[in-house]
């Protein structure tokens, strides 16, 4: 019943679609006439589905194969060859890649069905999808792709996809700049990821050539680079190095997050793509792809650790302080891919991939929850001006709670096993190296705020009382903290300017009574059920030996990975981390809920007491401006006076040459008209004067010649006269 050799099908299907749908985009209803929208409403995410179905058709395949043997390669035709090197256009499936490919397909088709709702209103309905699809392809191209090469340009088309979905509404200026900012930080990645990529090629070619740098070869390659050095340092420890600053920019970690958070600009859909399914976990999958070269890096793989933590704790810090709430999301998944460099640094790369799965599913529930939410109010994001948004949306406040529970870690959903499993292996790193304990300290840490501002999102957003957005006179005497009404308690003394400087701060937009506020339709809710049984019963996917199970995702990926480092001890240790972790969790949803819920005055005297950290966590530690500062003016400066150099110095010198070569020019011509035309000219008109004046004189007749004859004789008898 299988049919062999259609992978490349799975990333065609939704590359087909992206051409379609651009194409109906750019001519209107000239191709499918007055039923364009429900055309591509239909086709894009069925499509996606398609993809979706073959992937679990060689899902099977796979699974039916013994468990050394679970690869399918299929070339399709050669790409480049050279003396050094052989490449093809091909695909490799193995347990890692097809459980991406699932992700990517099935909650992709997902994002796809939802947005059919959410951007049903939208003139640029077509150009939405066509991207969309394409980004869904370029994904599905880099987590297939048989050689590095091939993951590159997936990898690359990622990125041009995020720009044009981030910047979607580009007519919006901030929009605009968000798109341009997720390129450009971007490319500083990539730059790198080229630097190593290019490195080698260069160190493995010097030993003879004829390398395919296929997928197969990864182990061969690595231990060539193992052997040579690259400034003086090891050239796999070089090449891994370059590899992580790369995956650093795709997959948002200290110090080329910034352009995450910005990313909100785009739909909410895009949002949950890029966020869940697509682009930041190329980072993760190409360390997990590549993990035979950077076990032999293990100076890279401390670092890999070392950034993740700092990152996960950093971008935690800030989520405690937003109130957009896609800003909050935005945060938490920089956050939770710090967990994901974490688990790659202490070499647990299935823990990883496994919190990867689960946080695909989890942020994609939250990410369209709120999408929900922001469409049921009015396209209000603030969420100072919600609460009791569960009495009016109750299914989105239902699977809402599923995805913050998951991400909070609370048992048995799918983000306690997977966060706990990483938490474990850190642990356990701390055996090889003291650092890894102090890594664990850090993402417990971590956890603990993850459960604390998820909850305080839930709590401000779907509980408590509806405040709406109020109507007030605008007031430009701010103070220097805007206190939500809600935040306020009898007791607290907040004079009426905090009140309006809140509210100036604030669009006039959204909803002023819980009346306004509609569930959304049932195309978006469907997503969201999935999405919320997913992220229920994900996690039991791969549970531990410890709690009865048999740890399936680990032993599944386990041969993809080189000297994997994810070995069980102790099941008593890594009962007692468990529950050390979720007592944590649940301690920080109770301070979330008296301080959100119970007394909500407590968290604006926090704020009041300790107002220079508030101001800290709430611009982001400044980050932005810092960057801006060191890199972004310095940067607009010295292009400027480039600029200015090229037209003062390069252009007027250029300029000023042609002047001259022009001048020159002119006189060379009056020159040659005037001097050397003008004798020649003067000549030839004197021969001809001489002439016409000799012609005058051969008349014909003999008495003239006879009378010149005797005239020059007087003459010649004068001159003999006077000189003798």
């Amino acid at each position: 019943m299988f049919v062999d050799h259609i992978t490349g099908l799975i990333p065609l299907f939704p590359l087909a679609g992206a051409f379609l749908w651009g194409m109906s985009a750019f001519f209107g209803d000239r191709i499918f006439g007055k039923a364009t929208k429900k055309v591509v409403s239909f086709g894009a995410p069925l499509l996606v589905f398609g993809s979706f179905v073959i992937a679990v058709s060689y899902f099977i395949k796979l699974y039916s194969m013994p468990e050394g043997a679970r690869v399918i390669h299929e070339v399709y035709f050669p790409w480049m060859r050279s003396a050094l090197f052989t490449t093809n256009i091909a695909f490799w499936l193995d347990p890692l890649s097809i459980i991406m490919v699932l992700i990517i397909t099935g909650v992709g088709f997902l994002i796809h069905l939802y947005s059919i709702g959410y951007m049903d209103e939208d003139p640029s309905f077509s150009r939405f999808f066509a991207y969309l699809n394409l980004f869904t392809s370029m994904m599905l191209l880099l987590v297939m792709g048989d050689n590095i090469l091939l993951m590159f340009v997936g990898w690359e088309g990622v990125g041009l996809c995020s720009y044009l979905l981030i910047g979607f509404w580009h007519k919006d200026i901030l929009n605009a700049q968000a798109g341009m900012k997720a390129f450009i930080v971007n490319r500083v990645g990539d730059f790198a990821f080229i630097v190593g990529m290019f490195t080698m090629f260069w160190v493995i070619g010097q030993t003879g050539g004829g390398y395919s740098f296929d997928f197969k070869n990864l182990n061969e390659m690595a231990h060539i680079l193992q052997r040579h050095t690259v400034l003086g340092m090891p050239a796999a420890e070089f090449v891994a190095l370059m590899l992580f600053i790369g995956a650093t920019g795709k997959s948002a970690q200290i110090p080329l997050y910034v352009w995450l958070p910005d990313a909100m600009a785009g739909p909410t859909p895009v949002s949950a793509l890029i966020h869940a399914a697509t682009m930041v976990t190329a980072g993760i999958f190409m360390i997990a792809r590549l993990s035979g070269l950077f076990i032999l890096a293990p100076h890279v793989m401390l670092l890999i650790g070392a950034i993740g933590a700092i990152t996960s704790i950093f971008a935690a810090s800030i989520a405690v302080t937003q109130y957009d709430i896609k800003k909050v999301l935005a945060y938490s998944t920089v956050s939770q891919l710090g967990y994901m460099f974490l688990a790659m640094g202490t070499g647990a790369f299935s823990a990883g991939v496994f919190h990867l799965m689960t946080h695909a599913f989890f942020k994609a529930l939250l990410f369209l929850g709120s999408g929900s939410v922001i469409l049921g109010m009015h396209h209000e994001q603030d969420m100072r001006f919600m609460g009791g948004l569960r009495h009016k949306m109750k299914v989105t406040g239902t699977t809402f709670l599923i995805g913050v529970l998951a991400i909070a870690g609370v048992f048995p959903f799918a983000g306690f096993f997977s966060k706990d499993e990483i938490l474990y292996n850190a642990f356990l790193g701390g055996h090889s190296h003291i650092l890894f304990y102090i890594l664990y300290g850090v993402g417990l840490t971590t956890a603990s705020m993850t459960a604390f501002y998820m909850f305080r999102q839930y709590f401000m957003t779907f509980t408590g009382k509806f405040h709406g957005v109020p109507h007030c006179p605008v007031h430009h005497d701010h103070p220097i903290h805007p206190v939500p009404p809600e935040e306020a308690s009898d007791n607290d003394e907040h004079d009426e300017s905090e009140i309006h400087m809140f509210n100036d701060l604030h669009e006039t937009h959204g909803v002023q009574k819980l009346e306004q506020v509609h569930e959304s339709p049932k195309v978006m809710l469907i997503p969201l059920v999935v999405l919320a049984f997913l992220s229920a019963v994900a996690g039991f996917l791969n549970l531990p030996a410890a709690m009865g199970g048999n740890a399936w995702l680990h032993h599944w990926l386990s041969p993809v990975f080189y000297g994997s480092h994810e070995e069980h001890h102790s099941y008593a240790l890594e009962l007692a981390l468990a529950a050390l972790s979720l007592c944590v969790a649940l301690f920080s949803i109770f301070v979330s809920y008296i301080f959100y819920v119970k007394r909500k005055g407590v968290s604006t005297k926090i704020i009041h007491k300790f107002p220079n950290l508030y101001d800290l966590l709430y611009n982001k530690y400044y980050i932005d401006e810092i960057y801006q500062f060191l890199f972004l003016r310095p940067c607009v400066k010295l292009a400027r006076w480039i600029s200015g150099f090229d037209k003062v110095i390069i252009d007027d010198f250029v300029v000023s040459w042609a002047s001259a070569i022009k001048l020159l020019a002119r006189i060379s011509g009056w020159t040659d008209k005037h001097i050397v035309d003008g004798a020649v000219n003067g000549m030839a008109h004197l021969t001809d004067a001489f002439g016409y004046a000799a012609r005058a004189i051969q008349t014909g007749y003999l008495y003239q010649y006879l009378f010149y004859v005797i005239g020059g004789a007087i003459v010649l008898a004068i001159i003999l006269i006077l000189t003798h």
